[in-house]
């Protein structure tokens, strides 16, 4: 059987969170800034792992070789094994740079995940699929990926949402929802959960008198996992996920423990 491999996102201050299990850091603490250049949100990361860039605040303007050549020294002083490039942008810039790295980690043996927008323009990248739907069917998702990917590039990034929707919602997209927003809500309304086997999410709803008719849907553990089953049985075994959402599921969703070490005899 094909083994798992879980890349937990997590600041380089909570790594400590992550000891005692079996999966790969990837450190929340660069960013893609004005000039451009790379910038180190906490001066305290540690050596190893993967590296996390986000695009906020990248304008798109100025050269991007000197700023890959950046990426590419800090993954070299860090002995970071490769970088997840989550960009949210639609800068032609960020294409750029996804295909330059693509091209330098490849040839280092370096690994590399891009969002579904970039992998058609980074062909040896791994490619992050979201685990959130508010339509649909997550295995056909899924499928579709496969199909314009390959098994080999697939990453199923796990989400763990909560979002409520104004009924009838036309553009899909609801009001997000922090944990305890939906325990105060379902604490004030009681309502029957039903549980979507497309979305492998779970559901209810409600009206108001304010706005009308409401539909919410959220995740727990038990629908992370579902998501990672649907993933395993189609053959993608490597899974990408916020160490703050995940970790209290760790166990449930397959993730191992480090085997302890056992202390030296005197």
């Amino acid at each position: 059987m094909p083994q798992d491999t879980f890349i937990a996102t997590l600041p380089p201050r909570q790594l400590p969170a992550l000891r005692g299990w079996q999966a790969t850091p990837a450190h929340l603490a660069y960013r893609l800034g004005p000039g451009p250049h790379l910038f180190r949100a906490d001066a305290a990361v540690p050596k190893g792992g993967l590296m996390v860039v986000d695009d906020h605040g990248f304008d798109g303007l100025g050269q991007t070789g000197p700023l890959c050549q950046e990426l590419l020294r800090e993954c070299q002083a860090r002995g970071f094994s490769g970088a997840v490039l989550d960009f949210e942008g639609r800068l032609p810039p960020l294409e750029q740079i996804a295909a330059r790295l693509d091209d330098q980690f490849a040839r280092r043996g370096w690994s590399l995940f891009v969002t579904e927008r970039y992998g058609p323009h980074a062909p040896h990248a791994r490619v992050m699929i979201p685990s959130a739907l508010s339509g649909g069917s997550l295995q056909r998702r899924l499928e579709d990926a496969l199909e314009r990917f390959g098994e080999s590039r697939v990453v199923l990034a796990l989400e763990k949402r909560a979002e409520d929707f104004f009924l009838p919602s036309p553009t899909g997209s609801g009001q997000p929802l922090t944990p305890k927003e939906l325990e105060e809500l379902m604490a004030r309304l009681s309502p029957a959960v039903f549980f979507s086997g497309e979305l492998c999410a779970r559901y209810f709803t409600y009206m108001s008198r304010d706005n009308g008719a409401h539909f919410v849907l959220f995740d727990d553990g038990d629908t992370l996992r579902r998501k990672v089953e649907v993933a395993r049985r189609l053959g993608i075994h490597t899974f990408l996920a916020p160490w703050a959402e995940i970790g209290p599921y760790a166990a449930q969703l397959g993730v191992q423990r480090k085997p302890e070490q056992r202390q030296p005899r005197r």
